[in-house]
């Protein structure tokens, strides 16, 4: 599957790979640094959605299961050393589902799962009249985008980057909309939930959290919004309770 897993620095003898899973309208650019502030018993591997990056020719996922189905796919190819997953927003509810599916599908469990700036499973669902959902208009998206953080420098006075920044955010919102959650869907991995500060999840999320994890769960709130603070998110993985190795050197942030 070229272009679908991507490892920004090879560590063929790390005995645990750290899997990122993006957020809604993203690529894997913005977890790239972190393969150089890693360990070298950590192996950074980052799963392209479709759509995108050196998948654009591809068509976007056509629902939950599709994107999982990938996901899972790409998972198994990281079979044989312990694994993190990691997800962030729209990524924290793939990183959920593809734990579930790995252990149905005989998989090794997870060593843990870190789950950030995202509501718990089934919480918050569906439009509520605020941004962003798949019925705002182009001009509402991308205001959310930019006030969220979401959006590199570079993009920002590119009218024709702007606008498949937008189509692809849309495309995500679509299939994230699709999802359909089980109540007693539960984790027996440890659950860790990063989340900002000035993020909007409060102590009702982080309960609606706790309630999906069978084994060990941890809140722990960080400086920043819905992306942290640049200083945050370059080390990000400092602040995972199953660390994927010691911080070794600073890296670029999430919006460049």
């Amino acid at each position: 599957m070229p272009g679908h897993l991507i490892r920004p620095l090879a560590r063929p003898r790390a005995r645990r790979t750290l899997f990122c899973l993006s957020f809604c309208g993203g690529g894997t650019a913005s977890f790239r640094p972190w393969a150089d502030v890693l360990g070298e018993d950590t192996e950074l591997a980052l799963y392209c959605y479709p759509g995108r990056e050196g998948r654009y020719s591809e068509p976007f996922a056509r629902s939950w299961d599709d994107l999982l189905d990938g996901a899972l796919a790409a998972l198994g190819e990281t079979s044989g050393r312990d694994c993190v997953l990691f997800g962030h927003s729209m990524g924290a509810h793939v990183a959920f589902n593809l734990a579930l599916r790995a252990e149905r599908a005989g998989l090794p469990a997870p060593e843990a799962v870190v789950v950030s700036a995202a509501p718990a499973p089934g919480e918050r669902s569906g439009p509520d009249g605020a941004p962003p959902h798949s019925g705002n208009t182009d001009n509402e998206l991308l205001r959310w985008m930019l006030g969220a953080g979401q959006l590199a420098g570079a993009v920002r006075g590119e009218p024709e980057l702007l606008a498949m920044a937008v189509e692809v955010f849309r495309a995500d919102l679509l299939v994230a909309e699709s999802r359909r959650h089980r109540g007693g869907d539960r984790l027996r991995a440890p659950l860790q939930l990063l989340h900002g500060v000035a993020d909007d999840l409060g102590e009702a999320d982080v309960a609606a959290w706790r309630a999906r994890a069978a084994g060990p769960f941890t809140a722990t709130r960080l400086d920043g919004g819905h992306f942290y603070t640049p200083d945050v998110w370059r080390l990000l993985p400092r602040h995972m309770t199953a660390p994927a190795g010691p911080v070794t050197g600073p890296a670029g942030g999430p919006h460049g």
